[in-house]
């Protein structure tokens, strides 16, 4: 069953649902000439963005503002609150277009980034599979760094992990 919540700095304008459907809520708008417009409750139409994402434009005291919907549903069924990289939003089955609340988790930025997006893991952290190769990766201040491509997936976990050793010892 659909179940729709407020959105976090929107009460009484936009609902988020567990769908991952964005609605409009009913309401009477003063315009600038003095004109009271009413407009009516309605489901609003999500547009891809360029990372796949889908994307909603939310208007709030004259203002507009794009937001990513499983952030939004995020913030208001798992209570999530932005945090830069430290936790994440993931798509559990790699769909960004699946927006659905049995889909999205709350994860460390490591754990994410760890997941290679067409599915496949490599149980490892920071480790994925490219073609026939393995590669190693972090975020390391905010920016993803590619770290070697290798054989096997055991000497690409050891560059992640001395890679970490490195930046804890700065």
């Amino acid at each position: 069953m659909e179940e729709y919540r407020a959105i976090i700095g929107f009460e009484g304008l936009y609902e988020v649902s567990n769908f991952g459907n964005i609605k409009s809520l009913q309401r009477v708008v003063l315009r600038s000439n003095g004109v009271k417009q009413t407009f009516k409750e309605k489901v609003l139409k999500l547009q891809e963005n360029k990372n796949g994402y889908l994307n909603v434009r939310l208007h709030k005291e004259g203002y507009g503002k794009s937001f990513a919907v499983h952030k939004l549903l995020a913030m208001s069924f798992l209570n999530h609150i932005p945090n830069g990289f430290k936790i994440v939003v993931d798509h559990i089955n790699s769909n960004k277009l699946d927006n659905n609340l049995s889909n999205l988790q709350l994860v460390t930025n490591r754990e994410n980034s760890s997941k290679h997006k067409n599915g496949s893991e490599s149980n490892y952290t920071g480790v994925y599979r490219s073609s026939k190769k393995w590669r190693a990766r972090a975020y390391i201040n905010g920016s993803l760094k590619h770290l070697g491509t290798f054989e096997n997936k055991l000497d690409a976990s050891r560059a992640y992990q001395e890679k970490i050793k490195q930046i804890d010892l700065i």
